[in-house]
This record gives structure tokens, C-alpha cells and sequence, in this order.
């Protein structure tokens, strides 16, 4: 049958329109592919093909106000595998498992994943060097070591609880390293190259590689002379007290700059894995709360003065060893009384009813307008996590015996952190700062100061005036008072001791007391605050002027002598009790010869090195004053080698 060329030229104009519809459809799918999905199948293929080995960021390092190293970073590389490159997964399970010492069918396991790269963990991570190098020499295709680090802490235990720890990812986990690690950990890099399905690397691409970014450097507020003296102090307690526990906190209190802080029992942040959890996380100096005892007096003495209700030297007090509030006889810690004294002497004495008294005259809503704004019921807001708030009356359920105890530390709850700010703000000239650890973030790789940060003044609460009157009470207690244990020669300590019985249950212990002392120097213009608590010290009368004021005085004669002050004139001098000799003034030995010296007579002792018959230099200095029978160190030598 002919068909005609109509009908021809329809069927080739039918087959035409066809086939451009399919071409067309293919076109647009083509050019939907290209350019819709060219993107994502182009990761596809790579995420086939590529392999990236991650590097980790440098975490940024954490140092004194000094520049010395607190927290840093030591190599710890770690294993990773790309299971797809794995040629026989039994036979390299058997190998690591050999040199990781763990279980084969584990690493088998993490061989055969379905997934584009593992890390063998925890085994496999923060090697020795030695170790990674044992599993490179395996040359097992798909196993890489990769670099990282571990979080190192040069001095061990020292400022743990401050410091805090990092996990085994870098990741901070309590502590500084906690609270600053979005500022700390850095950002991750990686190296990237493309392999075929074998597992070796294609030709002609190149790798790769995206630097990581290291965290930043924290320098603190922490002197780290400071805080060795701290610990040593701490530690001299535990060994001969083996108290339940110890704070000691040493603030600038100019600017709520922490110089020191620590706590016992401690622990070192690299084995923080062996440490009960209630151990590293008990930062006690923020955390812990306690009825404070007499060093709370401070801040009903402040308020008193201000609002002038008292004066210390003119007004009199009669102490016959208690007072009646509403029915109830709150007894004053000396059997007997104190009898007639001024109220300067109602400060050196501690008398809870002489502070009673004060707080009778302030009334309940001027002391405790004083009391919050001097800090007690809200946070300090230090940069530590964990901080506590006190515990303080409700105003509406305070009645007579509920102020009276108050004005003396009793039935109220604060942390050792409020109290060493508030009594900052005492003598400081009345401002009360926010305590601080971050002084300024340093970039690593140049050095600058990428941010400062500066004192935070939150308020004044008492004038000047007042405020050199409370230092003069303070400064009265340490030279004539209670805590004479604390005074150290030339420097002007003030300050307060405080005795607390501890509460359980709704019941005080027996024999189970917080003794504390807070101190302050020098006196004329304060650079220091220390606070120390011991938790139930043992074997000892516990009261803060026998066990807390020398530690006290230790830790702020010492510092300050490693800060550089220099020592004051027109210091009080310290009244002597039956048991205590007077100080001796060191004689100047220099220049004098062995003959001289042996010649003399001196109530100290003489300890002499060197070669030589004159003394050339001697410890301590001519004029200090020291107990009878210290030792003096003397260098001997030739007048001609005395410029050497």
C-alpha cells in the first residue's frame, strides 16, 4: 500500500516533535542537574572520594598576672580511620588492638562502620608519642594519626578548683576552662585529599588544607607569688590540724582583682577521672555557706559609724557577759563579761553584746539595708560558675533576737567571697567592687590584648570618713585585741577573727566550728585582703585567733613582701600578753668582722656561709624587728670582693 506524502511528512513531523520533547526533557533534566543539583552532587563526590583529616585548634593557654603558665597544651596525637580504606578490617583490628592494648572485637567494630571516618576512642586518643609512632609503623592503609593535644597544669594541684579541667575533647568542663571556653577552645582545621575506592590517592589533586584557629590566651588577676604562698600556708594547715576543710581567698581591694584563692581538700586537674565528683566540684570560696561569726561584726561596726550612732573612743559599754533579747540571754564568748569599755574596745574584744547593742541602735532596716547593700544575700558575680547567694532573715520575720544576732554574725548564711568583698568595700574608702579573675584575653600567635577588662564598681556604701575609722578599729584588733596572732612588724595589718559553730539538722555541733580570720594591709592604704577558714580543725582550741589569725598574718607578711611594699611607719604597737616577748631589732652586721660579731652579744642567732672575715651582706635587713632567737643569715668576705 502506497502511503502518500502527506501522510509522510505528518509521521516525520510527529517523530520530529517527539524527539524534540525528549530532548527537550533531557535538556531541562540535564540542565537541572548541572545547575540545580551540580552543587550537591559535587559534595556527594567528594564526601565519596575525599578524606579529611581534622586538625584540632591550639587551646589557648591561661597565665598569672605575670606571664607565668598556668594552664597550657602538650602533643597527644590520636587515631582515626577511614573504614573504606581498610583492606582486610580482622587483620588490622588484630594489630591496633595488640598495640592499644583493648579488645580486638571493639576495634573491629569501629573498623567496619559505615561512616566516612572514626576515631578510636578512648584508646586510640592523647597517645604518648612513643605509641603513635608504634601504630604509624603498623603502615596499615586508612589508619592516620592525627595531631592533637592535651590540657597540661604545670603545678599540679595548685589553683585546681579556680582553674577547673578540660575533657578529653578539649572541651572545658568545669572552672575557668569552663566558663571561658567559647573564648579558649579555638576553632578546628583539616587537611583533605581525594582517594579512589582502593583507598590510594588520586592523581592531579591537590590537598587541601584549612589552618585551624587557636584560642585565645587568658592572662588572670592571680599573682601567682600570691597564691604559692596560699598553698604552702594551706598545706602547713592540713598537716597539723587535719581539719574537715580550709579557704583562703587574697583580693586587691581597690578593685576586686583575686590575687589567690584556693581551698583543701584539692586535687590535680589532669587526674580529675581518680577525684570524687564532690571534691573537684566544690569550689568552696564561691560556693560554700556558713554563718560567718565575728568577722561579720565588721559590717555592723561600718553601719554603726556611718549612721553615728557610735564613737568608738567617747561612748562606753558594760559587758556583764550576756544580754536579754526578748527573753533570751545571748552570751558574750568571755565568761564574765568584758565589764566597762569602749566601744573601740567592744571591736578588740569581739563582744557579741556590745554589737548587739549597735544593732539595737541602727534598728532592723537600716542594719539590713546595710547588710545587702554591702553585698550579703545576692551573688558577687565573679566569673566562676557555681556562685551562691548567702542566706539572709526575711525582713518581715525579723524580730528583736533575730537583729540581735545578726549584728554579729549569727543565723545568717554568706560565702567567703562576699565577705572579703564586702570588707574590701569597709576600708577601701566604702566602694564595693566585683571580684574578678580575667584581667585580659591575649592573641596567641602576636601577643596583643585583644580585650581588658577593667574593675566593676558597683556602688559606695559608706564614706571615706567612715571608712578610716573602720580601719582604725581593724588595725586596733590585730596590735591590741584579738587578733594579735595576725600582726606582722611594719606593715599595719587590721583585722577581725571569727569563731562559728557549725549547724546540722537544725541543731549546733559540739566542738565543730569554722575559725576564720580576715585581715587587711597595710592599714594607711590597703593593697591586700586575706581570708582564711579552717573547717573543724583538730587537736586544737578552735577559736580563729589561735588557728586562722597566724595563718592570716603569714600569708599577708609574706605576700606583700614578694609584691614589694614597703613597710609603714607609725604602726600600732602590738600590746603583749603574759606569754609573749618583745620583738628584737636586727643589728647592721655590715662591715663588721668575725671577731667583732663574736665579740658582742645579740638575743639572735648567726648563721654565716662564704669566705671571708667581714660580713657583706646579711637576712634580714638592719632594723627589722624579729622574735628573740631568730636566725641571722650572714655572706661572708673580703672588703676588697664587696662590689662583686
Amino acid at each position: 500500500m502506497r502511503v502518500s506524502n502527506v501522510t509522510v511528512r505528518k509521521r516525520l513531523l510527529l517523530a520530529l516533535s517527539v524527539g524534540l520533547v525528549v530532548f527537550l526533557i533531557i535538556g531541562i533534566r540535564l540542565a537541572y542537574v548541572q545547575f540545580g543539583q551540580g552543587v550537591w552532587l559535587t559534595d556527594k563526590a567528594e564526601e565519596s572520594w575525599g578524606r579529611d583529616i581534622p586538625f584540632e585548634p591550639k587551646r589557648g593557654d591561661i597565665l598569672d598576672r605575670n606571664g607565668v603558665e598556668l594552664a597550657t597544651n602538650v602533643s597527644a596525637p590520636s587515631v582515626i580511620v577511614f573504614p573504606r580504606q581498610i583492606i582486610d578490617p580482622t587483620d588490622a583490628a588484630e594489630k591496633l588492638a595488640s598495640v592499644l592494648k583493648v579488645d580486638r572485637q571493639k576495634v573491629y567494630e569501629d573498623l567496619t562502620k559505615d561512616e566516612s571516618n572514626v576515631w578510636l576512642r578512648p584508646e586510640g586518643q592523647k597517645l604518648s608519642q612513643e605509641k603513635a609512632q608504634e601504630v604509624r609503623s603498623l603502615n596499615i592503609a586508612g589508619v592516620y594519626i592525627a595531631e592533637d593535644s592535651k590540657r597540661h597544669y604545670p603545678f599540679g594541684s595548685y589553683l585546681s578548683h579556680v582553674l577547673g579541667f578540660a575533657g578529653i575533647d578539649n572541651q572545658g568542663l568545669t572552672g575557668l576552662e569552663n566558663y571561658y571556653d567559647e573564648h579558649l577552645k579555638g576553632e578546628k582545621g583539616h587537611v583533605s585529599f581525594f582517594s579512589t575506592a582502593k583507598g590510594t590517592k588520586m592523581p592531579n589533586l591537590a590537598d587541601e588544607y584549612e589552618a585551624p584557629i587557636n584560642g585565645l590566651n587568658l592572662k588572670l588577676t592571680i599573682d601567682s607569688r600570691v597564691q604559692t604562698i596560699v598553698e604552702r600556708e594551706l598545706d602547713i594547715a592540713e598537716a597539723n590540724y587535719d581539719p574537715d576543710g580550709a579557704i583562703a581567698i587574697a583580693m586587691n581591694p581597690n578593685t576586686g582583682e583575686v590575687l589567690a584563692m584556693s581551698s583543701r581538700p584539692h586535687y590535680n586537674p589532669e587526674n580529675f577521672r581518680e577525684v570524687p565528683a564532690e571534691i573537684y566540684n566544690q569550689n568552696k570560696p564561691v560556693w560554700m555557706q556558713y554563718e560567718p561569726g565575728s568577722t561579720f561584726k565588721i559590717i555592723t561596726l561600718a553601719a554603726a559609724l556611718e549612721e553615728g550612732v557610735v564613737d568608738l573612743e567617747n561612748d562606753h559599754f558594760y559587758d556583764p557577759g550576756y544580754v536579754d533579747v526578748a527573753g533570751t540571754k545571748l552570751h558574750c564568748w568571755k565568761k564574765g563579761g568584758h565589764g566597762s569599755q569602749t566601744f573601740l574596745e567592744v571591736v578588740q574584744n569581739s563582744c557579741n553584746p556590745g554589737f548587739v547593742e549597735l544593732g539595737q541602735r541602727l534598728g532592723t532596716e537600716r542594719l539590713f539595708n546595710y547588710i545587702e547593700d554591702f553585698g550579703f544575700g545576692s551573688k558577687t558575680g565573679i566569673d566562676l560558675q557555681g556562685e551562691a547567694r548567702g542566706i539572709l532573715f526575711n525582713r518581715d520575720r525579723v524580730g528583736p533576737l533575730e537583729q540581735a544576732t545578726t549584728a554579729f554574725g549569727q543565723g545568717v548564711a554568706v560565702t567567703p567571697l562576699q565577705q572579703v568583698a564586702a570588707v574590701s568595700a569597709a576600708v577601701n574608702g566604702g566602694y564595693l567592687y566585683q571580684p574578678y579573675l580575667a584581667k585580659e584575653w591575649v592573641d596567641d600567635e602576636t601577643g596583643e590584648i585583644v580585650e581588658q577588662i577593667s574593675p566593676v564598681m558597683k556602688r559606695q556604701v559608706i564614706s571615706s570618713d567612715t571608712s578610716a575609722e573602720v580601719r582604725y578599729a581593724m588595725e586596733n584588733v590585730v596590735a591590741k585585741g584579738s587578733g594579735r596572732n595576725a600582726y606582722v612588724d611594719g606593715y599595719r595589718v587590721g583585722g577581725k577573727t571569727g569563731t562559728a559553730q557549725k549547724a546540722k539538722d537544725g541543731r549546733y555541733l559540739e566542738n565543730n566550728h569554722i575559725v576564720s580570720f580576715i585581715g587587711v594591709a597595710p592599714m594607711d592604704d590597703p593593697e591586700i585582703i586575706v581570708y582564711v577558714a579552717i573547717d573543724n580543725p583538730k587537736g586544737t582550741l578552735q577559736f580563729g585567733s589561735v588557728v586562722s589569725a597566724p595563718i592570716a598574718g603569714k600569708i599577708i607578711g609574706d605576700s606583700l613582701e614578694a609584691m614589694g611594699v614597703e613597710k609603714r611607719e607609725g604602726q600600732i604597737e602590738k600590746e603583749l600578753q603574759w606569754n609573749e616577748e618583745p620583738l628584737v631589732e636586727v643589728p647592721d652586721l655590715i662591715g663588721r668582722t668575725r671577731k667583732d660579731i663574736h665579740e658582742s652579744h645579740y638575743e639572735l642567732l648567726l648563721s654565716t656561709s662564704g669566705e671571708g672575715d667581714v660580713v657583706l651582706r646579711q637576712a634580714p635587713e638592719p632594723g627589722t624587728r624579729v622574735a628573740k632567737d631568730s636566725t641571722i643569715r650572714v655572706y661572708m668576705g673580703d672588703k676588697t670582693s664587696e662590689s662583686d
